[in-house]
């Protein structure tokens, strides 16, 4: 599980992926949501500019990430 401490009251669903380098580039990271292989607190998130914010977990393919 990765831990992800929030600076601002939320992050980008999009930004979160590539801060955290889980893909090369902004646009893969917005490729993913859309092809459907995210999810927020369990459901399919298709929204690259969803509100992440404390407490959010979010899960792509393996990698599980908690938001603090």
């Amino acid at each position: 599980m990765i831990s992800f401490t929030l600076t601002d009251d939320y992050i980008e669903l999009f930004k979160l992926i590539k801060v955290l380098d889980l893909v090369n580039s902004g646009a893969d990271a917005k490729q993913i949501i859309t092809d459907g292989h995210v999810k927020k607190n369990g459901k399919i998130e298709l929204k690259k500019r969803a509100k992440i914010v404390s407490g959010d977990k979010i899960q792509i393919a393996d990698v599980n990430i908690l938001v603090k």
